[in-house]
């Protein structure tokens, strides 16, 4: 570490308060390279990140890739610019102490341009094996491996690092927890109704008046600080209240879901009725789905295995003394008496019998709670969820703005609040002209990259339909979101993935692949430690130069 600290010193000479103009001249160099790799990681970005967040949406063919590039370019845009400068802050200025660079602007610099080539080589590498990793673990990792170099252990928060780290581990568990619970009230309130497709149509206004309401609050709590968004500062949202902020996204969200309850519902069971009509798929559909209530006239065995635990026919039958006629009862079926001797069957003791019965009512609780995993799904009412999935879609690339966004271009917002005063504290805001590059970047990277993770996300690694979708994505959009506005840089991929396990596991239908979920995680696991590495390697070049 002190050979690699001695070639960082060796870029830049070490005197002190250079002027200004001096500066600019000297690190000109590196500041057209990190420009450049800042777009590197965007594109990257675009072609990994922006895919999570749209996987589900084109795994349940709701969207097209096409119109997933326009809805992107769109939210990823708007997060950005509403939300996204808190977490920009946070990686900007709070994983490394600035104060320790107060008279070295010149290997800060120098070491932005590093951070930026480190965890946008390693993006790229992951894009091209398909594997959806986190730019925000690439991000951190290159500033903690620039801060070890530069500064040793002192040059770095490591309270911040712990809750960035924690985030990363929450946030799958969070978001899945939220998706689940989401799809265990839809499978209960709709999906396992005698008649889904009308009890659909009844929650889908409530749906939306949710979505809506969280993604105003998001917003217009605490409002936007980008220093040059002249109609969103016009807006004057950082000065509305709490309780402005929840009086506003509740009337907004009413307002929506009357418009769904009165509006759009007729519209869309006439359109949805047509279309089931009018279909081929129809013919196929009642050959696969028949109708709930069937009757058979043939004859069945009742099995009483869960009622009676099975220590009670595991011992040999016993003969009573007195030959008195009794049922015989056993696991498997109800038999007639003998006409001269009886059989018991005892248990071993009364307390095992409480416990068999104890366990036998928690599982029969979570097999009431958790979906009919052999249940075909109505495809009336799945084709409900399509349009609510498209807002959720929409509401997921928002937050994923609001929080990747910020994280692609912290380094590039350091490197120019440092051209422009060389203050390492950097207490300027962020320019909305680099969010916007930032998402320009992005969006390019989706169009000619993104296919690539999206099947893994949306099509490999479980099959999503439009209801499990709707809960994945609106899951992982309210984690982002959360930590989006405290600050903390979570991992969007992280929490998608999260939702995906989750509700893969407990839905009706495939389950996960548990192989992809593998080299998933292990992807994971590396992105720091090989963002850290690649820093190094980003160094020497440097010294090159």
């Amino acid at each position: 570490m002190e050979v690699t600290s001695s070639i960082l010193t060796a870029v830049m000479s070490t005197a002190t308060d250079l002027p200004l103009q001096d500066f600019r001249t000297k690190v000109l160099w590196a500041l057209i390279v990190g420009i450049i790799l800042a777009f590197i990681l965007g594109f990257a970005m675009g072609a990994n990140d922006v895919s999570n967040a749209f996987g589900t949406s084109v795994g349940s063919r709701v969207l097209s890739l096409k119109q997933v590039y326009v809805l992107a370019t769109l939210f990823e845009t708007l997060g950005a610019l509403l939300v996204g400068y808190n977490v920009t802050d946070t990686m900007r200025k709070g994983v490394v102490d600035m104060d320790t660079f107060a008279h070295e602007s010149d290997k800060l610099f120098v070491g932005q341009t590093a951070i930026l080539g480190g965890s946008s080589f390693w993006l790229l590498i992951a894009t091209i094996a398909k594997l959806p990793v986190s730019t925000t673990q690439g991000i951190t990792g290159a500033t903690v491996g620039f801060g070890l170099i530069a500064k040793g252990a002192g040059g770095i928060h490591w309270n911040q690092i712990g809750e960035i780290v924690a985030s990363w581990f929450i946030s799958p568990i969070l978001s899945g927890f939220i998706s689940c619970v989401l799809f265990i009230i839809v499978d209960f309130a709709v999906l396992r109704r005698n008649n889904p497709f009308k009890c659909g149509l009844r929650a889908l206004p409530c749906f939306y008046w949710c979505c809506t309401a969280f993604n105003c609050f998001a917003v217009t709590y605490q409002g936007s600080k980008c220093a040059d968004a002249c109609i969103i500062s016009v807006l004057h949202l950082h000065s509305l209240p709490l309780w402005g902020s929840i009086a506003l996204s509740i009337g907004i969200a009413t307002v929506v879901s009357l418009i769904i309850h009165f509006i759009v519902v007729p519209r869309l069971q006439k359109h949805i009725e047509e279309d089931i009509k009018n279909t081929p798929a129809n013919l196929a559909y009642n050959e696969v789905c028949p109708s709930r209530m069937t009757f058979s006239e043939n004859r069945t065995t009742i099995s009483l295995s869960e009622i009676l635990p099975e220590q009670i026919v595991k011992q040999k039958p016993n003969k009573t003394e007195d030959n008195t006629k009794i049922w015989i009862i056993t696991n498997n079926d109800l038999k007639y008496p003998s006409s001269t001797t009886a059989s018991l069957y005892s248990c071993s003791s009364l307390t095992e019998f409480k416990q068999d019965r104890a366990d036998n009512v928690v599982k029969r609780f979570f097999k009431w709670l958790l979906p009919d995993r052999s249940r075909q799904e109505d495809v009336k009412t799945l084709k409900i969820f399509n349009s609510l999935q498209i807002f959720t879609a929409c509401f997921a690339g928002f937050a994923h703005g609001a929080n990747d966004v910020s994280n692609s271009i912290a380094p590039l917002t350091a490197l120019l609040s440092l051209y422009h005063d060389m203050d390492v504290q950097q207490t300027s805001e962020t320019p909305v002209y680099v969010l916007l590059f930032g998402v320009v970047s992005i969006c390019i990277g989706l169009v000619i990259c993104g296919k690539r993770v999206i099947r893994t996300v949306g099509t490999k690694m479980s099959s999503v339909n439009p209801a499990s979708g709707f809960t994945i994505e609106f899951g992982a959009a309210v984690t982002a979101l959360l930590a989006s506005k405290v600050g903390l840089p979570i991992s969007t991929t992280h929490s998608l993935v999260g939702s995906v396990v989750v509700v893969g596991s407990i839905k009706s239908g495939k389950g996960i692949d548990w192989v992809i979920f593998r080299n998933i995680v292990i992807s994971w696991l590396v992105t720091l430690p090989v963002s850290g590495k690649l820093i190094i390697f980003d160094v020497y070049l440097s010294s090159l130069l």
